[in-house]
């Protein structure tokens, strides 16, 4: 384990990449397009940390827990865009998947920077959250170091939560403060230190993977069609209605007419038309099996 900035691997200087300052576009588009497809890969190797993190945040959610994803500067906006996609597109609460970045707001739209050393404040929004034993926390930190991640972890996991530490780096601080570390050694980046090069958008697949595969497990999709999605414009009821009749296969007229008999809720009006004969109301069908379509249209079969 090392806790010396100039050691990590993510702070590395790559002679590769030396001169850039000389290149034309056309040569650093390409040496960055090189880097950004190695990223992949390195998320790959660390699919055997991954798979059981996700697996225990899911497990946590199915109980009736939440997941808060916790970050500083470009790690901390990777969570909240990742937790603010949830409710549009799984149709979740607001509190089942949040994120809290150090700063509050006002670090999404400008940085700020020194926030990522309050370690009082780390362990206060803890507890601000009220975490509890039936959550699932994810510290994200491409260094795996942030004091204020750290601090968070650490409270998290005092309180009982599951936490994960979601790092760039090998043996860091983080992986030892979690309960589950998740190590994506993306090496050193094309601009040394500038970790939301790879190292970010490392975390972005990985945060694509925890949420996408919990709501998978949630039952929140039917094959890979998105049937929880909330239908809030025209581009989703349109989407919506073409989930409606690659499921059941009626005509476009037919599924918008019972998407709108389902009160623009996309199973329901599936369900409306797997039987449409049958007097049993479709949401009491989908609510006897616990929200999961699959399991709905099974048991009418």
């Amino acid at each position: 384990m090392t806790d010396r900035l100039g050691d990590l691997l993510t702070e590395q200087v790559d002679d590769r990449y030396a001169g850039l300052d000389t290149a034309s576009v056309a040569q650093l588009a390409a040496v960055m397009n090189d880097a950004d497809a190695t990223v992949p890969g390195a998320v790959r190797a660390a699919l055997p940390q991954i798979v059981p993190a996700i697996e225990g945040i899911a497990d946590r959610l199915a109980a009736g827990g939440r997941l808060v994803y916790v970050g500083a500067g470009t790690a901390g906006r990777m969570g909240v865009l990742d937790a603010s996609e949830c409710p549009p597109t799984f149709s979740t609460p607001p509190d089942l998947v949040r994120a809290v970045i150090a700063g509050g707001s006002e670090a999404l739209l400008a940085a700020k920077e020194g926030v990522e050393d309050d370690e009082a404040a780390g362990a206060a929004v803890i507890a601000e959250c009220a975490i509890t034993a039936a959550d699932a926390v994810v510290g994200i930190s491409a260094s795996g170091r942030t004091p204020y991640v750290l601090a968070a972890v650490r409270a998290a996991r005092e309180r009982g939560a599951l936490t994960i530490g979601l790092s760039c780096n090998a043996g860091t601080p983080l992986s030892a403060a979690a309960d589950r570390a998740i190590e994506v050694l993306v090496g050193p980046e094309v601009l040394a230190g500038s970790t939301r090069l790879k190292a970010g958008t490392a975390q972005k697949l990985v945060l694509n993977m925890i949420s996408t595969i919990s709501m998978i497990r949630l039952g929140k999709t039917y094959d890979n069609l998105m049937v929880d999605l909330r239908v809030t414009n025209a581009k989703l009821r349109d989407r919506a209605v073409r989930i409606i009749r690659r499921v059941t296969g009626v005509p476009r007229s037919e599924a918008e007419a019972a998407l709108d008999r389902a009160d623009l809720d996309v199973k329901t009006a599936i369900l409306m038309l797997d039987r449409p004969a049958d007097a049993a109301d479709p949401r009491q069908r989908l609510a006897a099996s616990g929200g999961r379509l699959r399991e709905a249209l099974e048991a009418g079969a």
